[in-house]
């Protein structure tokens, strides 16, 4: 996947990182800082993308 590809995420993880990254922002973070700081918080928590398909651990 290419860097900044979001594809591989859900519906839930894009909503969140936005939620994340508004929060972010309001706090006079710059906006492109503020997208990077919201989803390396989307991956701490959900480790990465979509995690369907076999052969998959969970965590």
């Amino acid at each position: 996947m290419p860097r900044g590809d979001k594809s591989a995420y859900t519906d839930k993880q894009k909503r969140q990182a936005e939620h994340i990254e508004e929060g972010y922002e309001k706090r006079g973070v710059s906006e492109e800082e503020a997208e990077k700081r919201a989803w390396a918080t989307v991956n701490k928590h959900d480790g990465g993308g979509k995690k369907s398909g076999s052969g998959r651990k969970s965590s």
